[in-house]
């Protein structure tokens, strides 16, 4: 296929094409993850961002009339809300960078792709604090500088163009382990760099004219954010349901939307319903509200722009439906009370976590809200956001208590406008309760910040799991099934024995100025086997005080801190 230019339709069915190529190899991926640990998510992340942007595109793509501006706006604001994981986040910074470069133009040209490329690239480095080399952004920008490359030297093939640029980047992707000896160690390549490669070559096999499903299963799919688009049952009282109707569109903005004009409609649909989610983004809003008359909704809204993707659902039929499927666990969570009922607050916090032991931990120090996840799934930018909306709080403190999850929260708070989002970059559990224990109410919002994240730069933390594949990490024989002492900065200890590896794990934690250690075991650790660890480190540590707690955290048997 000799071609030059391409227009939005063919890009959609590109897009498409490489969402499902990245969802077919998504397993793959995440065995790529270089730590073999059980909660390796990688492909699941990738996809479930990718996911995100292609629901929205499939049904631009099904109505057989796609605009560049349209297929862009599609593209940029799904991947931004479903985005996962650190390379969810950067696979939805590279959508959007792209997106950028070509959302001006009825028809793309070769110039034009090398320039969305430099600009995809551009933001996606940007989004990193500290970017590292050897990882999807090498990959990416190999892409890029090989698309300038090309468009400078005067081709006019599209296809040819493509085809040099993937075989570039899978250079640039086999030399990743150069890069990274953490990489070479584990004898892997990056796993964000191949599910960009599965992206580019799904892609290119559509371009080639390749038979390609593009459907997309809504069943299997993920959805995007904390609030299903039938809206939560669960969360909603037995008895009655006050709002009938779970409303979601989105606005395609024919003007401005300032500031104002969104606290105006934010405060409207306060009058008529609520579960309220109104997010800008450039020139479209997404807009979700629970309310008894869809259509006061609708109209407002219709003042503002065009309405696309939108969805009705009958909450009590549903409900009534549903009602005999519930379980104690919903029925628990049916108890607790709506959050819009509590009262305003100067200062609230959410905090990322997993196991009912760790998430009462958080609770009793005074977090306003819990978002599960963070050892199995990344919670997304959606569910931070929707979690910043049930907060009543003026400014809103946000502990991720994961690395994978720290720009996600970063990209949550650049969305926000009503409210002053503060991200402390707690990368582990332990860290998150010493940010919220160092918290006090007397010191500006400033002074918090600093204090909070000075703290948690003092706690050592170890974790202990096992292995899920053969590998040699610093320096260290794993053999599957073995269990893994995990510290902040590699692998601490291995061996057959859970309690062998966690005590040797601590050891390798502890320093002279270490003077507290706090033991949480999972839910698969007996309390009388977490005593007995508790008693061993008391005996080696006698100028330390030991807590022992209940985590009830799955995958990791012990989460571990020294401070």
């Amino acid at each position: 296929m000799a071609s030059n230019t391409m227009d939005a339709g063919m890009l959609a069915k590109l897009f498409l094409a490489g969402a499902k190529n990245l969802e077919s190899k998504k397993e793959w991926i995440n065995e790529l993850n270089v730590f073999p640990v059980p909660d390796g998510d990688t492909g699941t992340n990738m996809t479930l961002t990718i996911m995100a942007a292609a629901r929205e595109v499939a049904a631009l793509y099904e109505m057989g009339d796609v605009d560049m501006r349209s297929l862009c706006k599609a593209v940029s604001s799904g991947s931004l809300r479903g985005a996962r994981g650190n390379s969810g986040v950067i696979l939805s910074q590279l959508f959007r960078g792209f997106t950028k470069g070509v959302k001006e133009y009825d028809e793309i040209t070769i110039p034009v792709f090398a320039t969305a490329f430099e600009k995809a690239v551009e933001t996606a480095y940007k989004a990193v604090m500290k970017p590292k080399e050897g990882t999807i952004l090498t990959v990416a920008k190999g892409a890029a500088i090989k698309a300038r490359e090309l468009a400078d030297s005067g081709m006019d093939d599209l296809g040819e163009f493509m085809a040099q640029i993937i075989a570039r980047a899978d250079e640039v992707l086999e030399q990743t382990p150069e890069m990274l000896p953490v990489l070479k160690q584990a004898g892997v390549v990056d796993s964000g760099g191949q599910g960009l490669m599965q992206v580019l070559k799904g892609a290119y096999d559509a371009y080639l004219g390749k038979e390609i499903d593009l459907s997309l299963d809504a069943a299997g799919a993920t959805h995007t954010g904390g609030r299903p688009a039938g809206g939560s049952l669960e969360a909603q009282a037995a008895a009655e349901i006050k709002f009938g109707y779970c409303t979601e569109f989105i606005i395609m903005l024919n003007k401005v939307f300032n500031i104002k004009m969104e606290m105006d409609f934010k405060a409207y649909l306060e009058s008529i319903g609520d579960s309220i989610v109104v997010v800008a983004d450039e020139d479209v809003v997404k807009v979700h509200v629970h309310t008894n008359d869809p259509g006061l909704a609708i109209q407002k809204a219709l003042k503002y722009g065009a309405l696309s993707n939108m969805k009705i659902d009958n909450m009590r039929l549903e409900h009534q439906e549903k009602l005999f499927k519930m379980s104690k666990k919903e029925e628990k969570a049916e108890e607790a009370p709506a959050v819009q009922e509590q009262p305003k607050k100067d200062v609230g916090f959410i905090a990322v976590s997993v196991g009912d032991g760790i998430n009462e931990i958080f609770k009793g120090l005074g977090v306003d809200h819990i978002i599960e996840g963070g050892q199995t799934m990344n919670p997304s930018t959606e569910d931070m956001l929707n979690a910043i909306d049930q907060v009543n709080a003026d400014t809103i403190f946000i502990l991720p208590n994961n690395k994978n999850i720290i720009l996600a929260a970063n990209q949550a708070r650049s969305l926000v406008r009503d409210k002053k989002i503060v991200v402390i970059p707690t990368k582990t559990v332990p860290q998150g309760i010493t940010a919220v224990i160092n918290y006090v109410p007397d010191l500006s919002v400033e002074e918090n910040e600093k204090t909070m994240t000075e703290e948690i730069s003092n706690v050592s933390t170890g974790q202990v799991t096992y292995a899920v594949r053969d590998t040699n990490i610093d320096g260290k024989e794993i053999k599957q099934g073995d269990f893994m002492g995990i510290g902040d900065k590699g692998i601490l200890s291995v061996g057959s024995a859970i309690s062998e590896v966690t005590l040797k794990m601590i050891d390798e934690m502890m320093s002279d100025e270490r003077e507290l250690i706090s033991i949480y075991y999972g839910s698969e650790i007996q309390e009388v086997d977490a005593e007995s660890l508790r008693a061993q480190v008391e005996s080696k540590y006698p100028g330390c005080d030991i807590e022992l707690q209940y985590g009830g955290q799955p995958i990791y048997y012990y989460i571990v801190s020294a401070e």
